[in-house]
């Protein structure tokens, strides 16, 4: 289903009626925190497989993180494995049809924002389309001292970089922004992005960030509220947009906790939801009572080939069921 913007222009969004549902890849990202032992041993052909199985699944987005580099502290529990988004997603745009690419999140600050449009401008002209740029404040301050960026500013930059990209991914060859940290005008950027208007979802969980997606975003992108905090945090977007006079439509999402389909013979962990696909397709469409529009699975997985049985498993007998 598509809705309008506020500037007037058809932004595809999930349907209002169900549930959509997109994957944060495995592989481009091995945090400590989530990464599977097997993605250790697994590359950019593990890769490929499981995008494409999320594209026959009619998975809405494939998300890919961002990080430039992780710093000793940190490496622990970060890991150091992090593919960049914009290579990444443009690889996986060539070897799938309809998913769309979801950078989760593009840790935006860290460049200038004409270099951002350039690069995620090409991703959409290559992919047909396809893209949704998600952004995020970040929080490694080590990666913006080494790249020159203000970590202490990042969320005042945040603001003004969105307000640039929206210029600078917008129909005009030569976008112009007057800001306090960047100005630039009459710089022809050319290919356009595919579509008339690129969605930006805003990432974080944080006060700030929150009032971000509701008053600069045309989505949110919680970073692992539990479902109980979600529904204040939907009401103050809500309440947000209304006290801003902001009528264009919103893309609510949500991390949902770990799945596992069918019965597992293995310890998946107590905060994994197992079951047969309509007790699993009962419990999510909790998120849409919440007022969520989409959500992101994750599934607890042993090889590639148990987490591509569970991509499709999941598309054909509990996204059916999530309206």
């Amino acid at each position: 289903m598509d809705r309008q913007s506020d500037k007037g222009v058809v932004v595809p969004v999930p349907s209002e009626e169900r549930l959509s549902y997109g994957i944060q890849l495995p592989i481009q990202s091995q945090s400590t925190l989530y990464a599977e032992p097997w993605e250790a041993a697994a590359g950019p052909a593990d890769l490929v497989e499981i995008a494409r199985a999320a594209d026959r699944a009619g998975y809405a987005y494939v998300a890919a993180c961002d990080h430039v580099g992780v710093p000793r502290r940190l490496a622990p529990a970060m890991g150091t494995v992090w593919y960049d988004p914009v290579a990444t997603l443009a690889h996986l745009a060539a070897v799938t049809e309809r998913v769309r690419l979801l950078s989760h999140v593009a840790v935006v600050g860290l460049r200038h924002p004409l270099l951002t449009a350039k690069q995620y401008a090409t991703l959409d002209h290559l992919s047909g389309g396809r893209l949704v740029l998600g952004v995020g404040a970040g929080h490694v301050r080590e990666e913006f001292e080494a790249l020159g960026a203000d970590f202490e500013r990042r969320g005042a930059v945040l603001d003004e970089t969105i307000d640039a990209l929206r210029a600078a991914l917008g129909a005009e060859e030569f976008p112009e922004h007057h800001g306090k940290t960047y100005d630039f005008q009459g710089l022809g950027q050319r290919p356009r992005p595919a579509q008339p208007y690129v969605p930006l979802w805003v990432g974080g969980s944080s006060p700030a960030a929150v009032r971000r997606a509701a008053l600069k975003g045309d989505g949110w992108l919680p970073q692992g509220d539990p479902r109980d905090r979600l529904p204040a945090q939907i009401a103050r977007i809500r309440e947000l947009r209304e006290r801003a006079g902001i009528e264009a439509a919103f893309t609510v999402g949500a991390i949902t906790e770990p799945l596992y389909l069918g019965r597992p013979s293995w310890d998946v962990g107590r905060r994994t939801l197992t079951g047969a696909p309509d007790a699993l397709a009962q419990s999510l469409r909790a998120y849409r009572v919440m007022g969520v529009h989409q959500i992101q699975v994750r599934f607890r997985c042993r090889s590639r080939a148990e987490l591509t049985d569970q991509i499709t498993a999941f598309g054909e007998q509990v996204a059916p069921h999530l309206g």
